[in-house]
C-alpha cells in the first residue's frame, strides 16, 4: 500500500531567490544526506528532502539549520518505498520553486546477513528501497528536467559494488544495479541535457554504518585507507555537491569513487626485494 506523504515546510510559500538552483535530497535527516542537505545550502540551492522519520522535531532541527544558512527548505515525511510519497515531492517542489536542477538519491538501509538466510522477504526490503527507491526518484527527477532541457541526477552507490564484503550480498546487488542503471539512463536522458552519475562512498561514520562498525572493524578500515581514517559524511557531502557542479556539466554514466583510496589498496604485505 502506498503511503501518504505529509509536508513539514520550513518557509512560507514564496520564493525569495529566484536565480537559486533547487536540489531534492531523499534520507535527508541523518548521515550523508543530511550533510549534502547543509552543503548544498552553503552553496546558495533552495532544498527540498524526504525522510522517513515521524518525529517533527527532527525535521524542524534541519529546517533551522538550513535557514541559519540562508537557505529556503521544504521537507517532506515520506518513503522512497512509495511512489505516491516520491512523485508527490517532486511535483510539489516544481510547483513551488519553478523546477528541479539536482536530484540527490540517497536514502538506503543496511543488511549484513549471510545469503543462505535471506529470506524473499529480506530481499524485497532492502531492494524496494536500495534500488527502486532510485528509480522512483530518477523517475519523478527525469519527468520536470527533460520537459525543461537540462537537470543532474546524482544515485549514491558505494566502493562495495567494486570491493563487496562478506554477508552483504542483498546490499551489494542493489549497489551494482545502481551502477548499471545510472549508466543506462545517462544514454537515455543524455539527449535531453541531463546528466546522471553516481557517487559511491568508501567506509564513512553514519547511523546507517553505527552498528555494524565494531571497533576491530574500524581498526581494519583505518590500516586499509591510505588517507588513515574513516570519512565523515561532509567528506562526502562535497563530493556530491562537486559532481552537481557546473565544472562537472560534461560528466555522465560515471561513477566517482570517494573512498579515501580504499579500492586501490592490494598490499599484502609483500616482503622487500
Amino acid at each position: 500500500m502506498q503511503s501518504e506523504c505529509h509536508y513539514i515546510l520550513a518557509q512560507e510559500d514564496r520564493v525569495t531567490n529566484p536565480s537559486a538552483r533547487t536540489v531534492v535530497i531523499t534520507g535527508v535527516s541523518r548521515g550523508i544526506g543530511r550533510a549534502a542537505a547543509l552543503a548544498f545550502a552553503d552553496q546558495g540551492y533552495r532544498v527540498a528532502g524526504l525522510h522517513r522519520g515521524t518525529d517533527p522535531e527532527v525535521s524542524r532541527e534541519l529546517e533551522r539549520a538550513l535557514a541559519e544558512r540562508g537557505a529556503e527548505s521544504y521537507i517532506a515525511v515520506g518513503d522512497t518505498a512509495s511512489t505516491a510519497d516520491v512523485d508527490a515531492l517532486a511535483d510539489e517542489v516544481a510547483r513551488r520553486w519553478g523546477g528541479i536542477d539536482v536530484w540527490v538519491n540517497n536514502a538506503a538501509r543496511l543488511l549484513v546477513q549471510p545469503f543462505l538466510t535471506m529470506t524473499d522477504d529480506d530481499w524485497h526490503s532492502l531492494l524496494e528501497t536500495n534500488l527502486f527507491g532510485y528509480i522512483r526518484g530518477a523517475r519523478a527527477a527525469a519527468r520536470h528536467m527533460v520537459p525543461a532541457g537540462k537537470g543532474t541526477i546524482i544515485n549514491l552507490s558505494s566502493a562495495v559494488d567494486p570491493l563487496p564484503p562478506t554477508d552483504m550480498t542483498a546490499y551489494v546487488t542493489a549497489k551494482g544495479g545502481i551502477g548499471g542503471f545510472t549508466r543506462a539512463l545517462a544514454v537515455e536522458l543524455g539527449p535531453s541535457g541531463v546528466t546522471v552519475n553516481s557517487v559511491a562512498p568508501g567506509a564513512t561514520e553514519t547511523p546507517l554504518n553505527a552498528e555494524s562498525y565494531t571497533e576491530e572493524v574500524r581498526e581494519t578500515y583505518r590500516t586499509r585507507i591510505p588517507l588513515a581514517h574513516i570519512a565523515e559524511p561532509e567528506e562526502i557531502a562535497d563530493s556530491i555537491v562537486m559532481m552537481a557542479s557546473p565544472g562537472a556539466r560534461y560528466v555522465t554514466g560515471q561513477m566517482l569513487l570517494v573512498d579515501g583510496g580504499l579500492t586501490l589498496n592490494g598490499s599484502v604485505g609483500h616482503r622487500h626485494s
